[in-house]
């Protein structure tokens, strides 16, 4: 019997098989289409008698391959690439939902998340509803008869609340529903949700998988028969991943872990920082012992990930003040970048919300998000001083 392989090694050993040339890394199959021996093979391939590519809107080596590391790294059963994180959860809603069919989902997601559940579903007839994670006791209560999806991220973006993955795992077996986990915060590298019951996971993989702000890429993995529909959906309404942007992240996730490791050393580091500054009124990171939900971090996660929010004195004038004396850090949109970046939600990710909204979901006038990048971390904490004490 083979020994299962570590992580790292399956992050690099998990390849396509090497073509007539021998090449050392995969090789990049840049092809729209394939070819067929005869009639016979071009018919059993689109019967599906047989595993083939036909199509790169179907399948193709570099997807396959990419496909396949994260399916191993989560602990899945199968999967399929999309070509942003966006896309990657909209298709499995849009695969595995039917007019009439409800969604329970956790306040705090990710904006474009939130503009599907709320403005595109209901024009299918599709219902949302939302859970706030510090009343989690409250989730069972919210479950209707037609719920079909329990959805969350974790940790959630920007205010780094922690849901138990554990919890929701035995709501979701107790009453049937689909419990689908967005991890790209987290990566497989520090938390696999379908060990504490998740059917899906979905990752943006534009994040800390690329991991240096080149491409767009998106997954889903979990369960065959789910990957099935998701699959026969997706082959149809071609949100598929290129293969170029497949070969990217593949090479990508060889150093995931040694990337996530460092990371994850400097967010924390940049938090003890800013705990003790007193322009910083306070700071949230998983692992950072104040964080509410410190205990269940630590239960799920392998480290802390690479963001850490903290709230600014002064309110919004106070966060845009900040930005504006950053010099080294980049102001960006983006997360899980080699370069460390600084983003102003109340005034820019989120700024559409109405101040309400934005309570709501733990966006204060002054919140500030930092995804901590690879640079040398006295240069990191050099930086967010001056600006703080500009």
């Amino acid at each position: 019997m083979t020994k299962k392989r570590q992580f790292e090694t399956e992050a690099i050993r998990n390849q396509i098989p090497r073509s007539e040339f021998g090449e050392h890394t995969s090789a990049m199959y840049v092809t729209s289409s394939f070819v067929f021996d005869d009639a016979e093979d071009m018919r059993a391939s689109f019967a599906e008698e047989k595993e083939k590519n036909i199509y790169s809107r179907f399948s193709n080596p570099n997807n396959t391959e990419f496909v396949d590391k994260i399916v191993a790294m989560e602990g899945a059963e199968s999967g399929y690439a999309f070509a942003s994180g966006m896309a990657a959860i909209f298709s499995t809603f849009g695969a595995l939902l039917s007019s009439g069919d409800h969604i329970l989902s956790a306040r705090s997601v990710f904006g474009s998340t939130h503009a599907l559940f709320t403005k595109f579903f209901p024009k299918w007839n599709i219902e949302t509803s939302y859970f706030n994670i510090s009343e989690s006791d409250s989730i069972e209560a919210s479950i209707q008869p037609n719920t079909k999806i329990l959805y969350a991220e974790t940790p959630t973006n920007p205010g780094l609340e922690i849901i138990d993955l554990e919890y929701l795992g035995k709501i979701a077996k107790k009453h049937g529903l689909l419990l689908v986990i967005d991890n790209c915060f987290a990566t497989p590298y520090l938390q696999q949700p379908i060990k504490f019951g998740a059917d899906l996971v979905v990752h943006s993989a534009t994040k800390l998988i690329d991991g240096q702000g080149r491409v767009l890429g998106g997954v889903t993995v979990g369960r065959a028969d789910l990957i099935r529909e998701i699959y026969l959906f997706s082959r149809n309404t071609g949100p598929s991943l290129s293969p170029f942007n497949s070969w990217i992240l593949s090479k990508s996730l060889e150093t995931l872990s040694v990337r996530v490791d460092r990371h994850c050393e400097n967010a924390l580091a940049v938090a003890e920082f800013l705990q003790g500054h007193q322009q910083v009124s306070s700071v949230r990171y998983p692992f950072l012992k104040s964080h509410p939900q410190y205990d269940i971090a630590v239960k799920q996660m392998k480290k802390g990930g690479n963001i850490v929010a903290f709230e600014v004195k002064g309110g919004i004038e106070g966060g845009r003040n900040f930005l504006n004396k950053i010099n080294m850090c980049s102001l960006s949109a983006n997360l899980g970048d080699t370069r460390t970046i600084v983003t102003h939600p109340a005034s820019s990710t989120h700024s559409k919300l109405s101040l309400e909204e934005r309570k709501i979901v733990g966006i204060t006038d002054g919140l500030i998000r930092v995804s901590v990048g690879l640079e040398n971390i006295s240069d990191i904490v050099e930086d967010l001083s001056q600006a703080l004490n500009s």
